[in-house]
């Protein structure tokens, strides 16, 4: 069935919007929305069935890293491990167009545990995803919608034409001319970018 298309303004989303994408959160759905770099493929953290989608959207293999998106940096010490020096640099960049990697905790479910026990953890700069992760009351899954190796879609209406059949609701605000978030590792002492994106590394050091 093709996926229901829901038009927004990226900063002034309406309830109706909001609320049809926990409707599909809830209920093991796949959606599409923006953040405040590219759009990404969203599911709840807690739909293994959903996760597993997603991992056959984007043609990879089950042992690449997958970040998720959280509110705050409360939400963040949930999931995640933060020694003081990792919580200083998050709460520096964040929210902003970061993805930082960590050690997880307990609280995250083992489908998105790789060759290391780690989290890519997001809080975008997007009142947008807030209020998402907000209304569903935990984490989503966040990743890049997929155009090819490493490439991206960003024009919903190229998305809604090569995966309308595969998600099952979209969030359209337009084209987003932007890059993917900096990737940063703090699961060691030693800071290491992992990808330069939106993010200015300098921020980081």
């Amino acid at each position: 069935m093709p996926a229901e298309v829901f038009h927004i303004h990226v900063h002034n989303a309406h309830d109706q919007a909001i609320n049809r994408a926990i409707e599909w959160l809830k209920n093991d759905g796949v959606i599409v929305y923006p953040t405040d770099t590219i759009y990404g493929l969203g599911t709840s953290l807690h739909s293994k069935q959903a996760v597993e989608r997603v991992y056959r959207i984007k043609k990879i293999a089950s042992n690449k890293l997958l970040s998720f998106i959280c509110s705050d940096l409360k939400q963040v010490s949930q999931y995640a491990y933060m020694s003081n020096h990792a919580h200083k640099i998050m709460r520096r960049c964040l929210p902003g167009a970061f993805t930082f990697v960590l050690p997880a905790t307990r609280l995250v479910p083992k489908i998105m545990f790789r060759k290391r026990r780690t989290v890519g953890i997001r809080i975008p700069d997007s009142p947008l995803c807030t209020r998402i992760v907000e209304k569903l009351g935990h984490p989503i899954l966040s990743t890049s919608v997929p155009a090819g190796a490493d490439e991206f879609l960003n024009d919903p209406f190229q998305i809604e034409q090569q995966l309308g059949n595969d998600v099952d609701f979209i969030l359209d605000a337009g084209v987003l001319v932007s890059e993917p978030s900096t990737i940063v590792d703090l699961t060691e002492d030693e800071i290491r970018i992992v990808r330069e994106g939106a993010g200015d590394p300098a921020l980081v050091y």
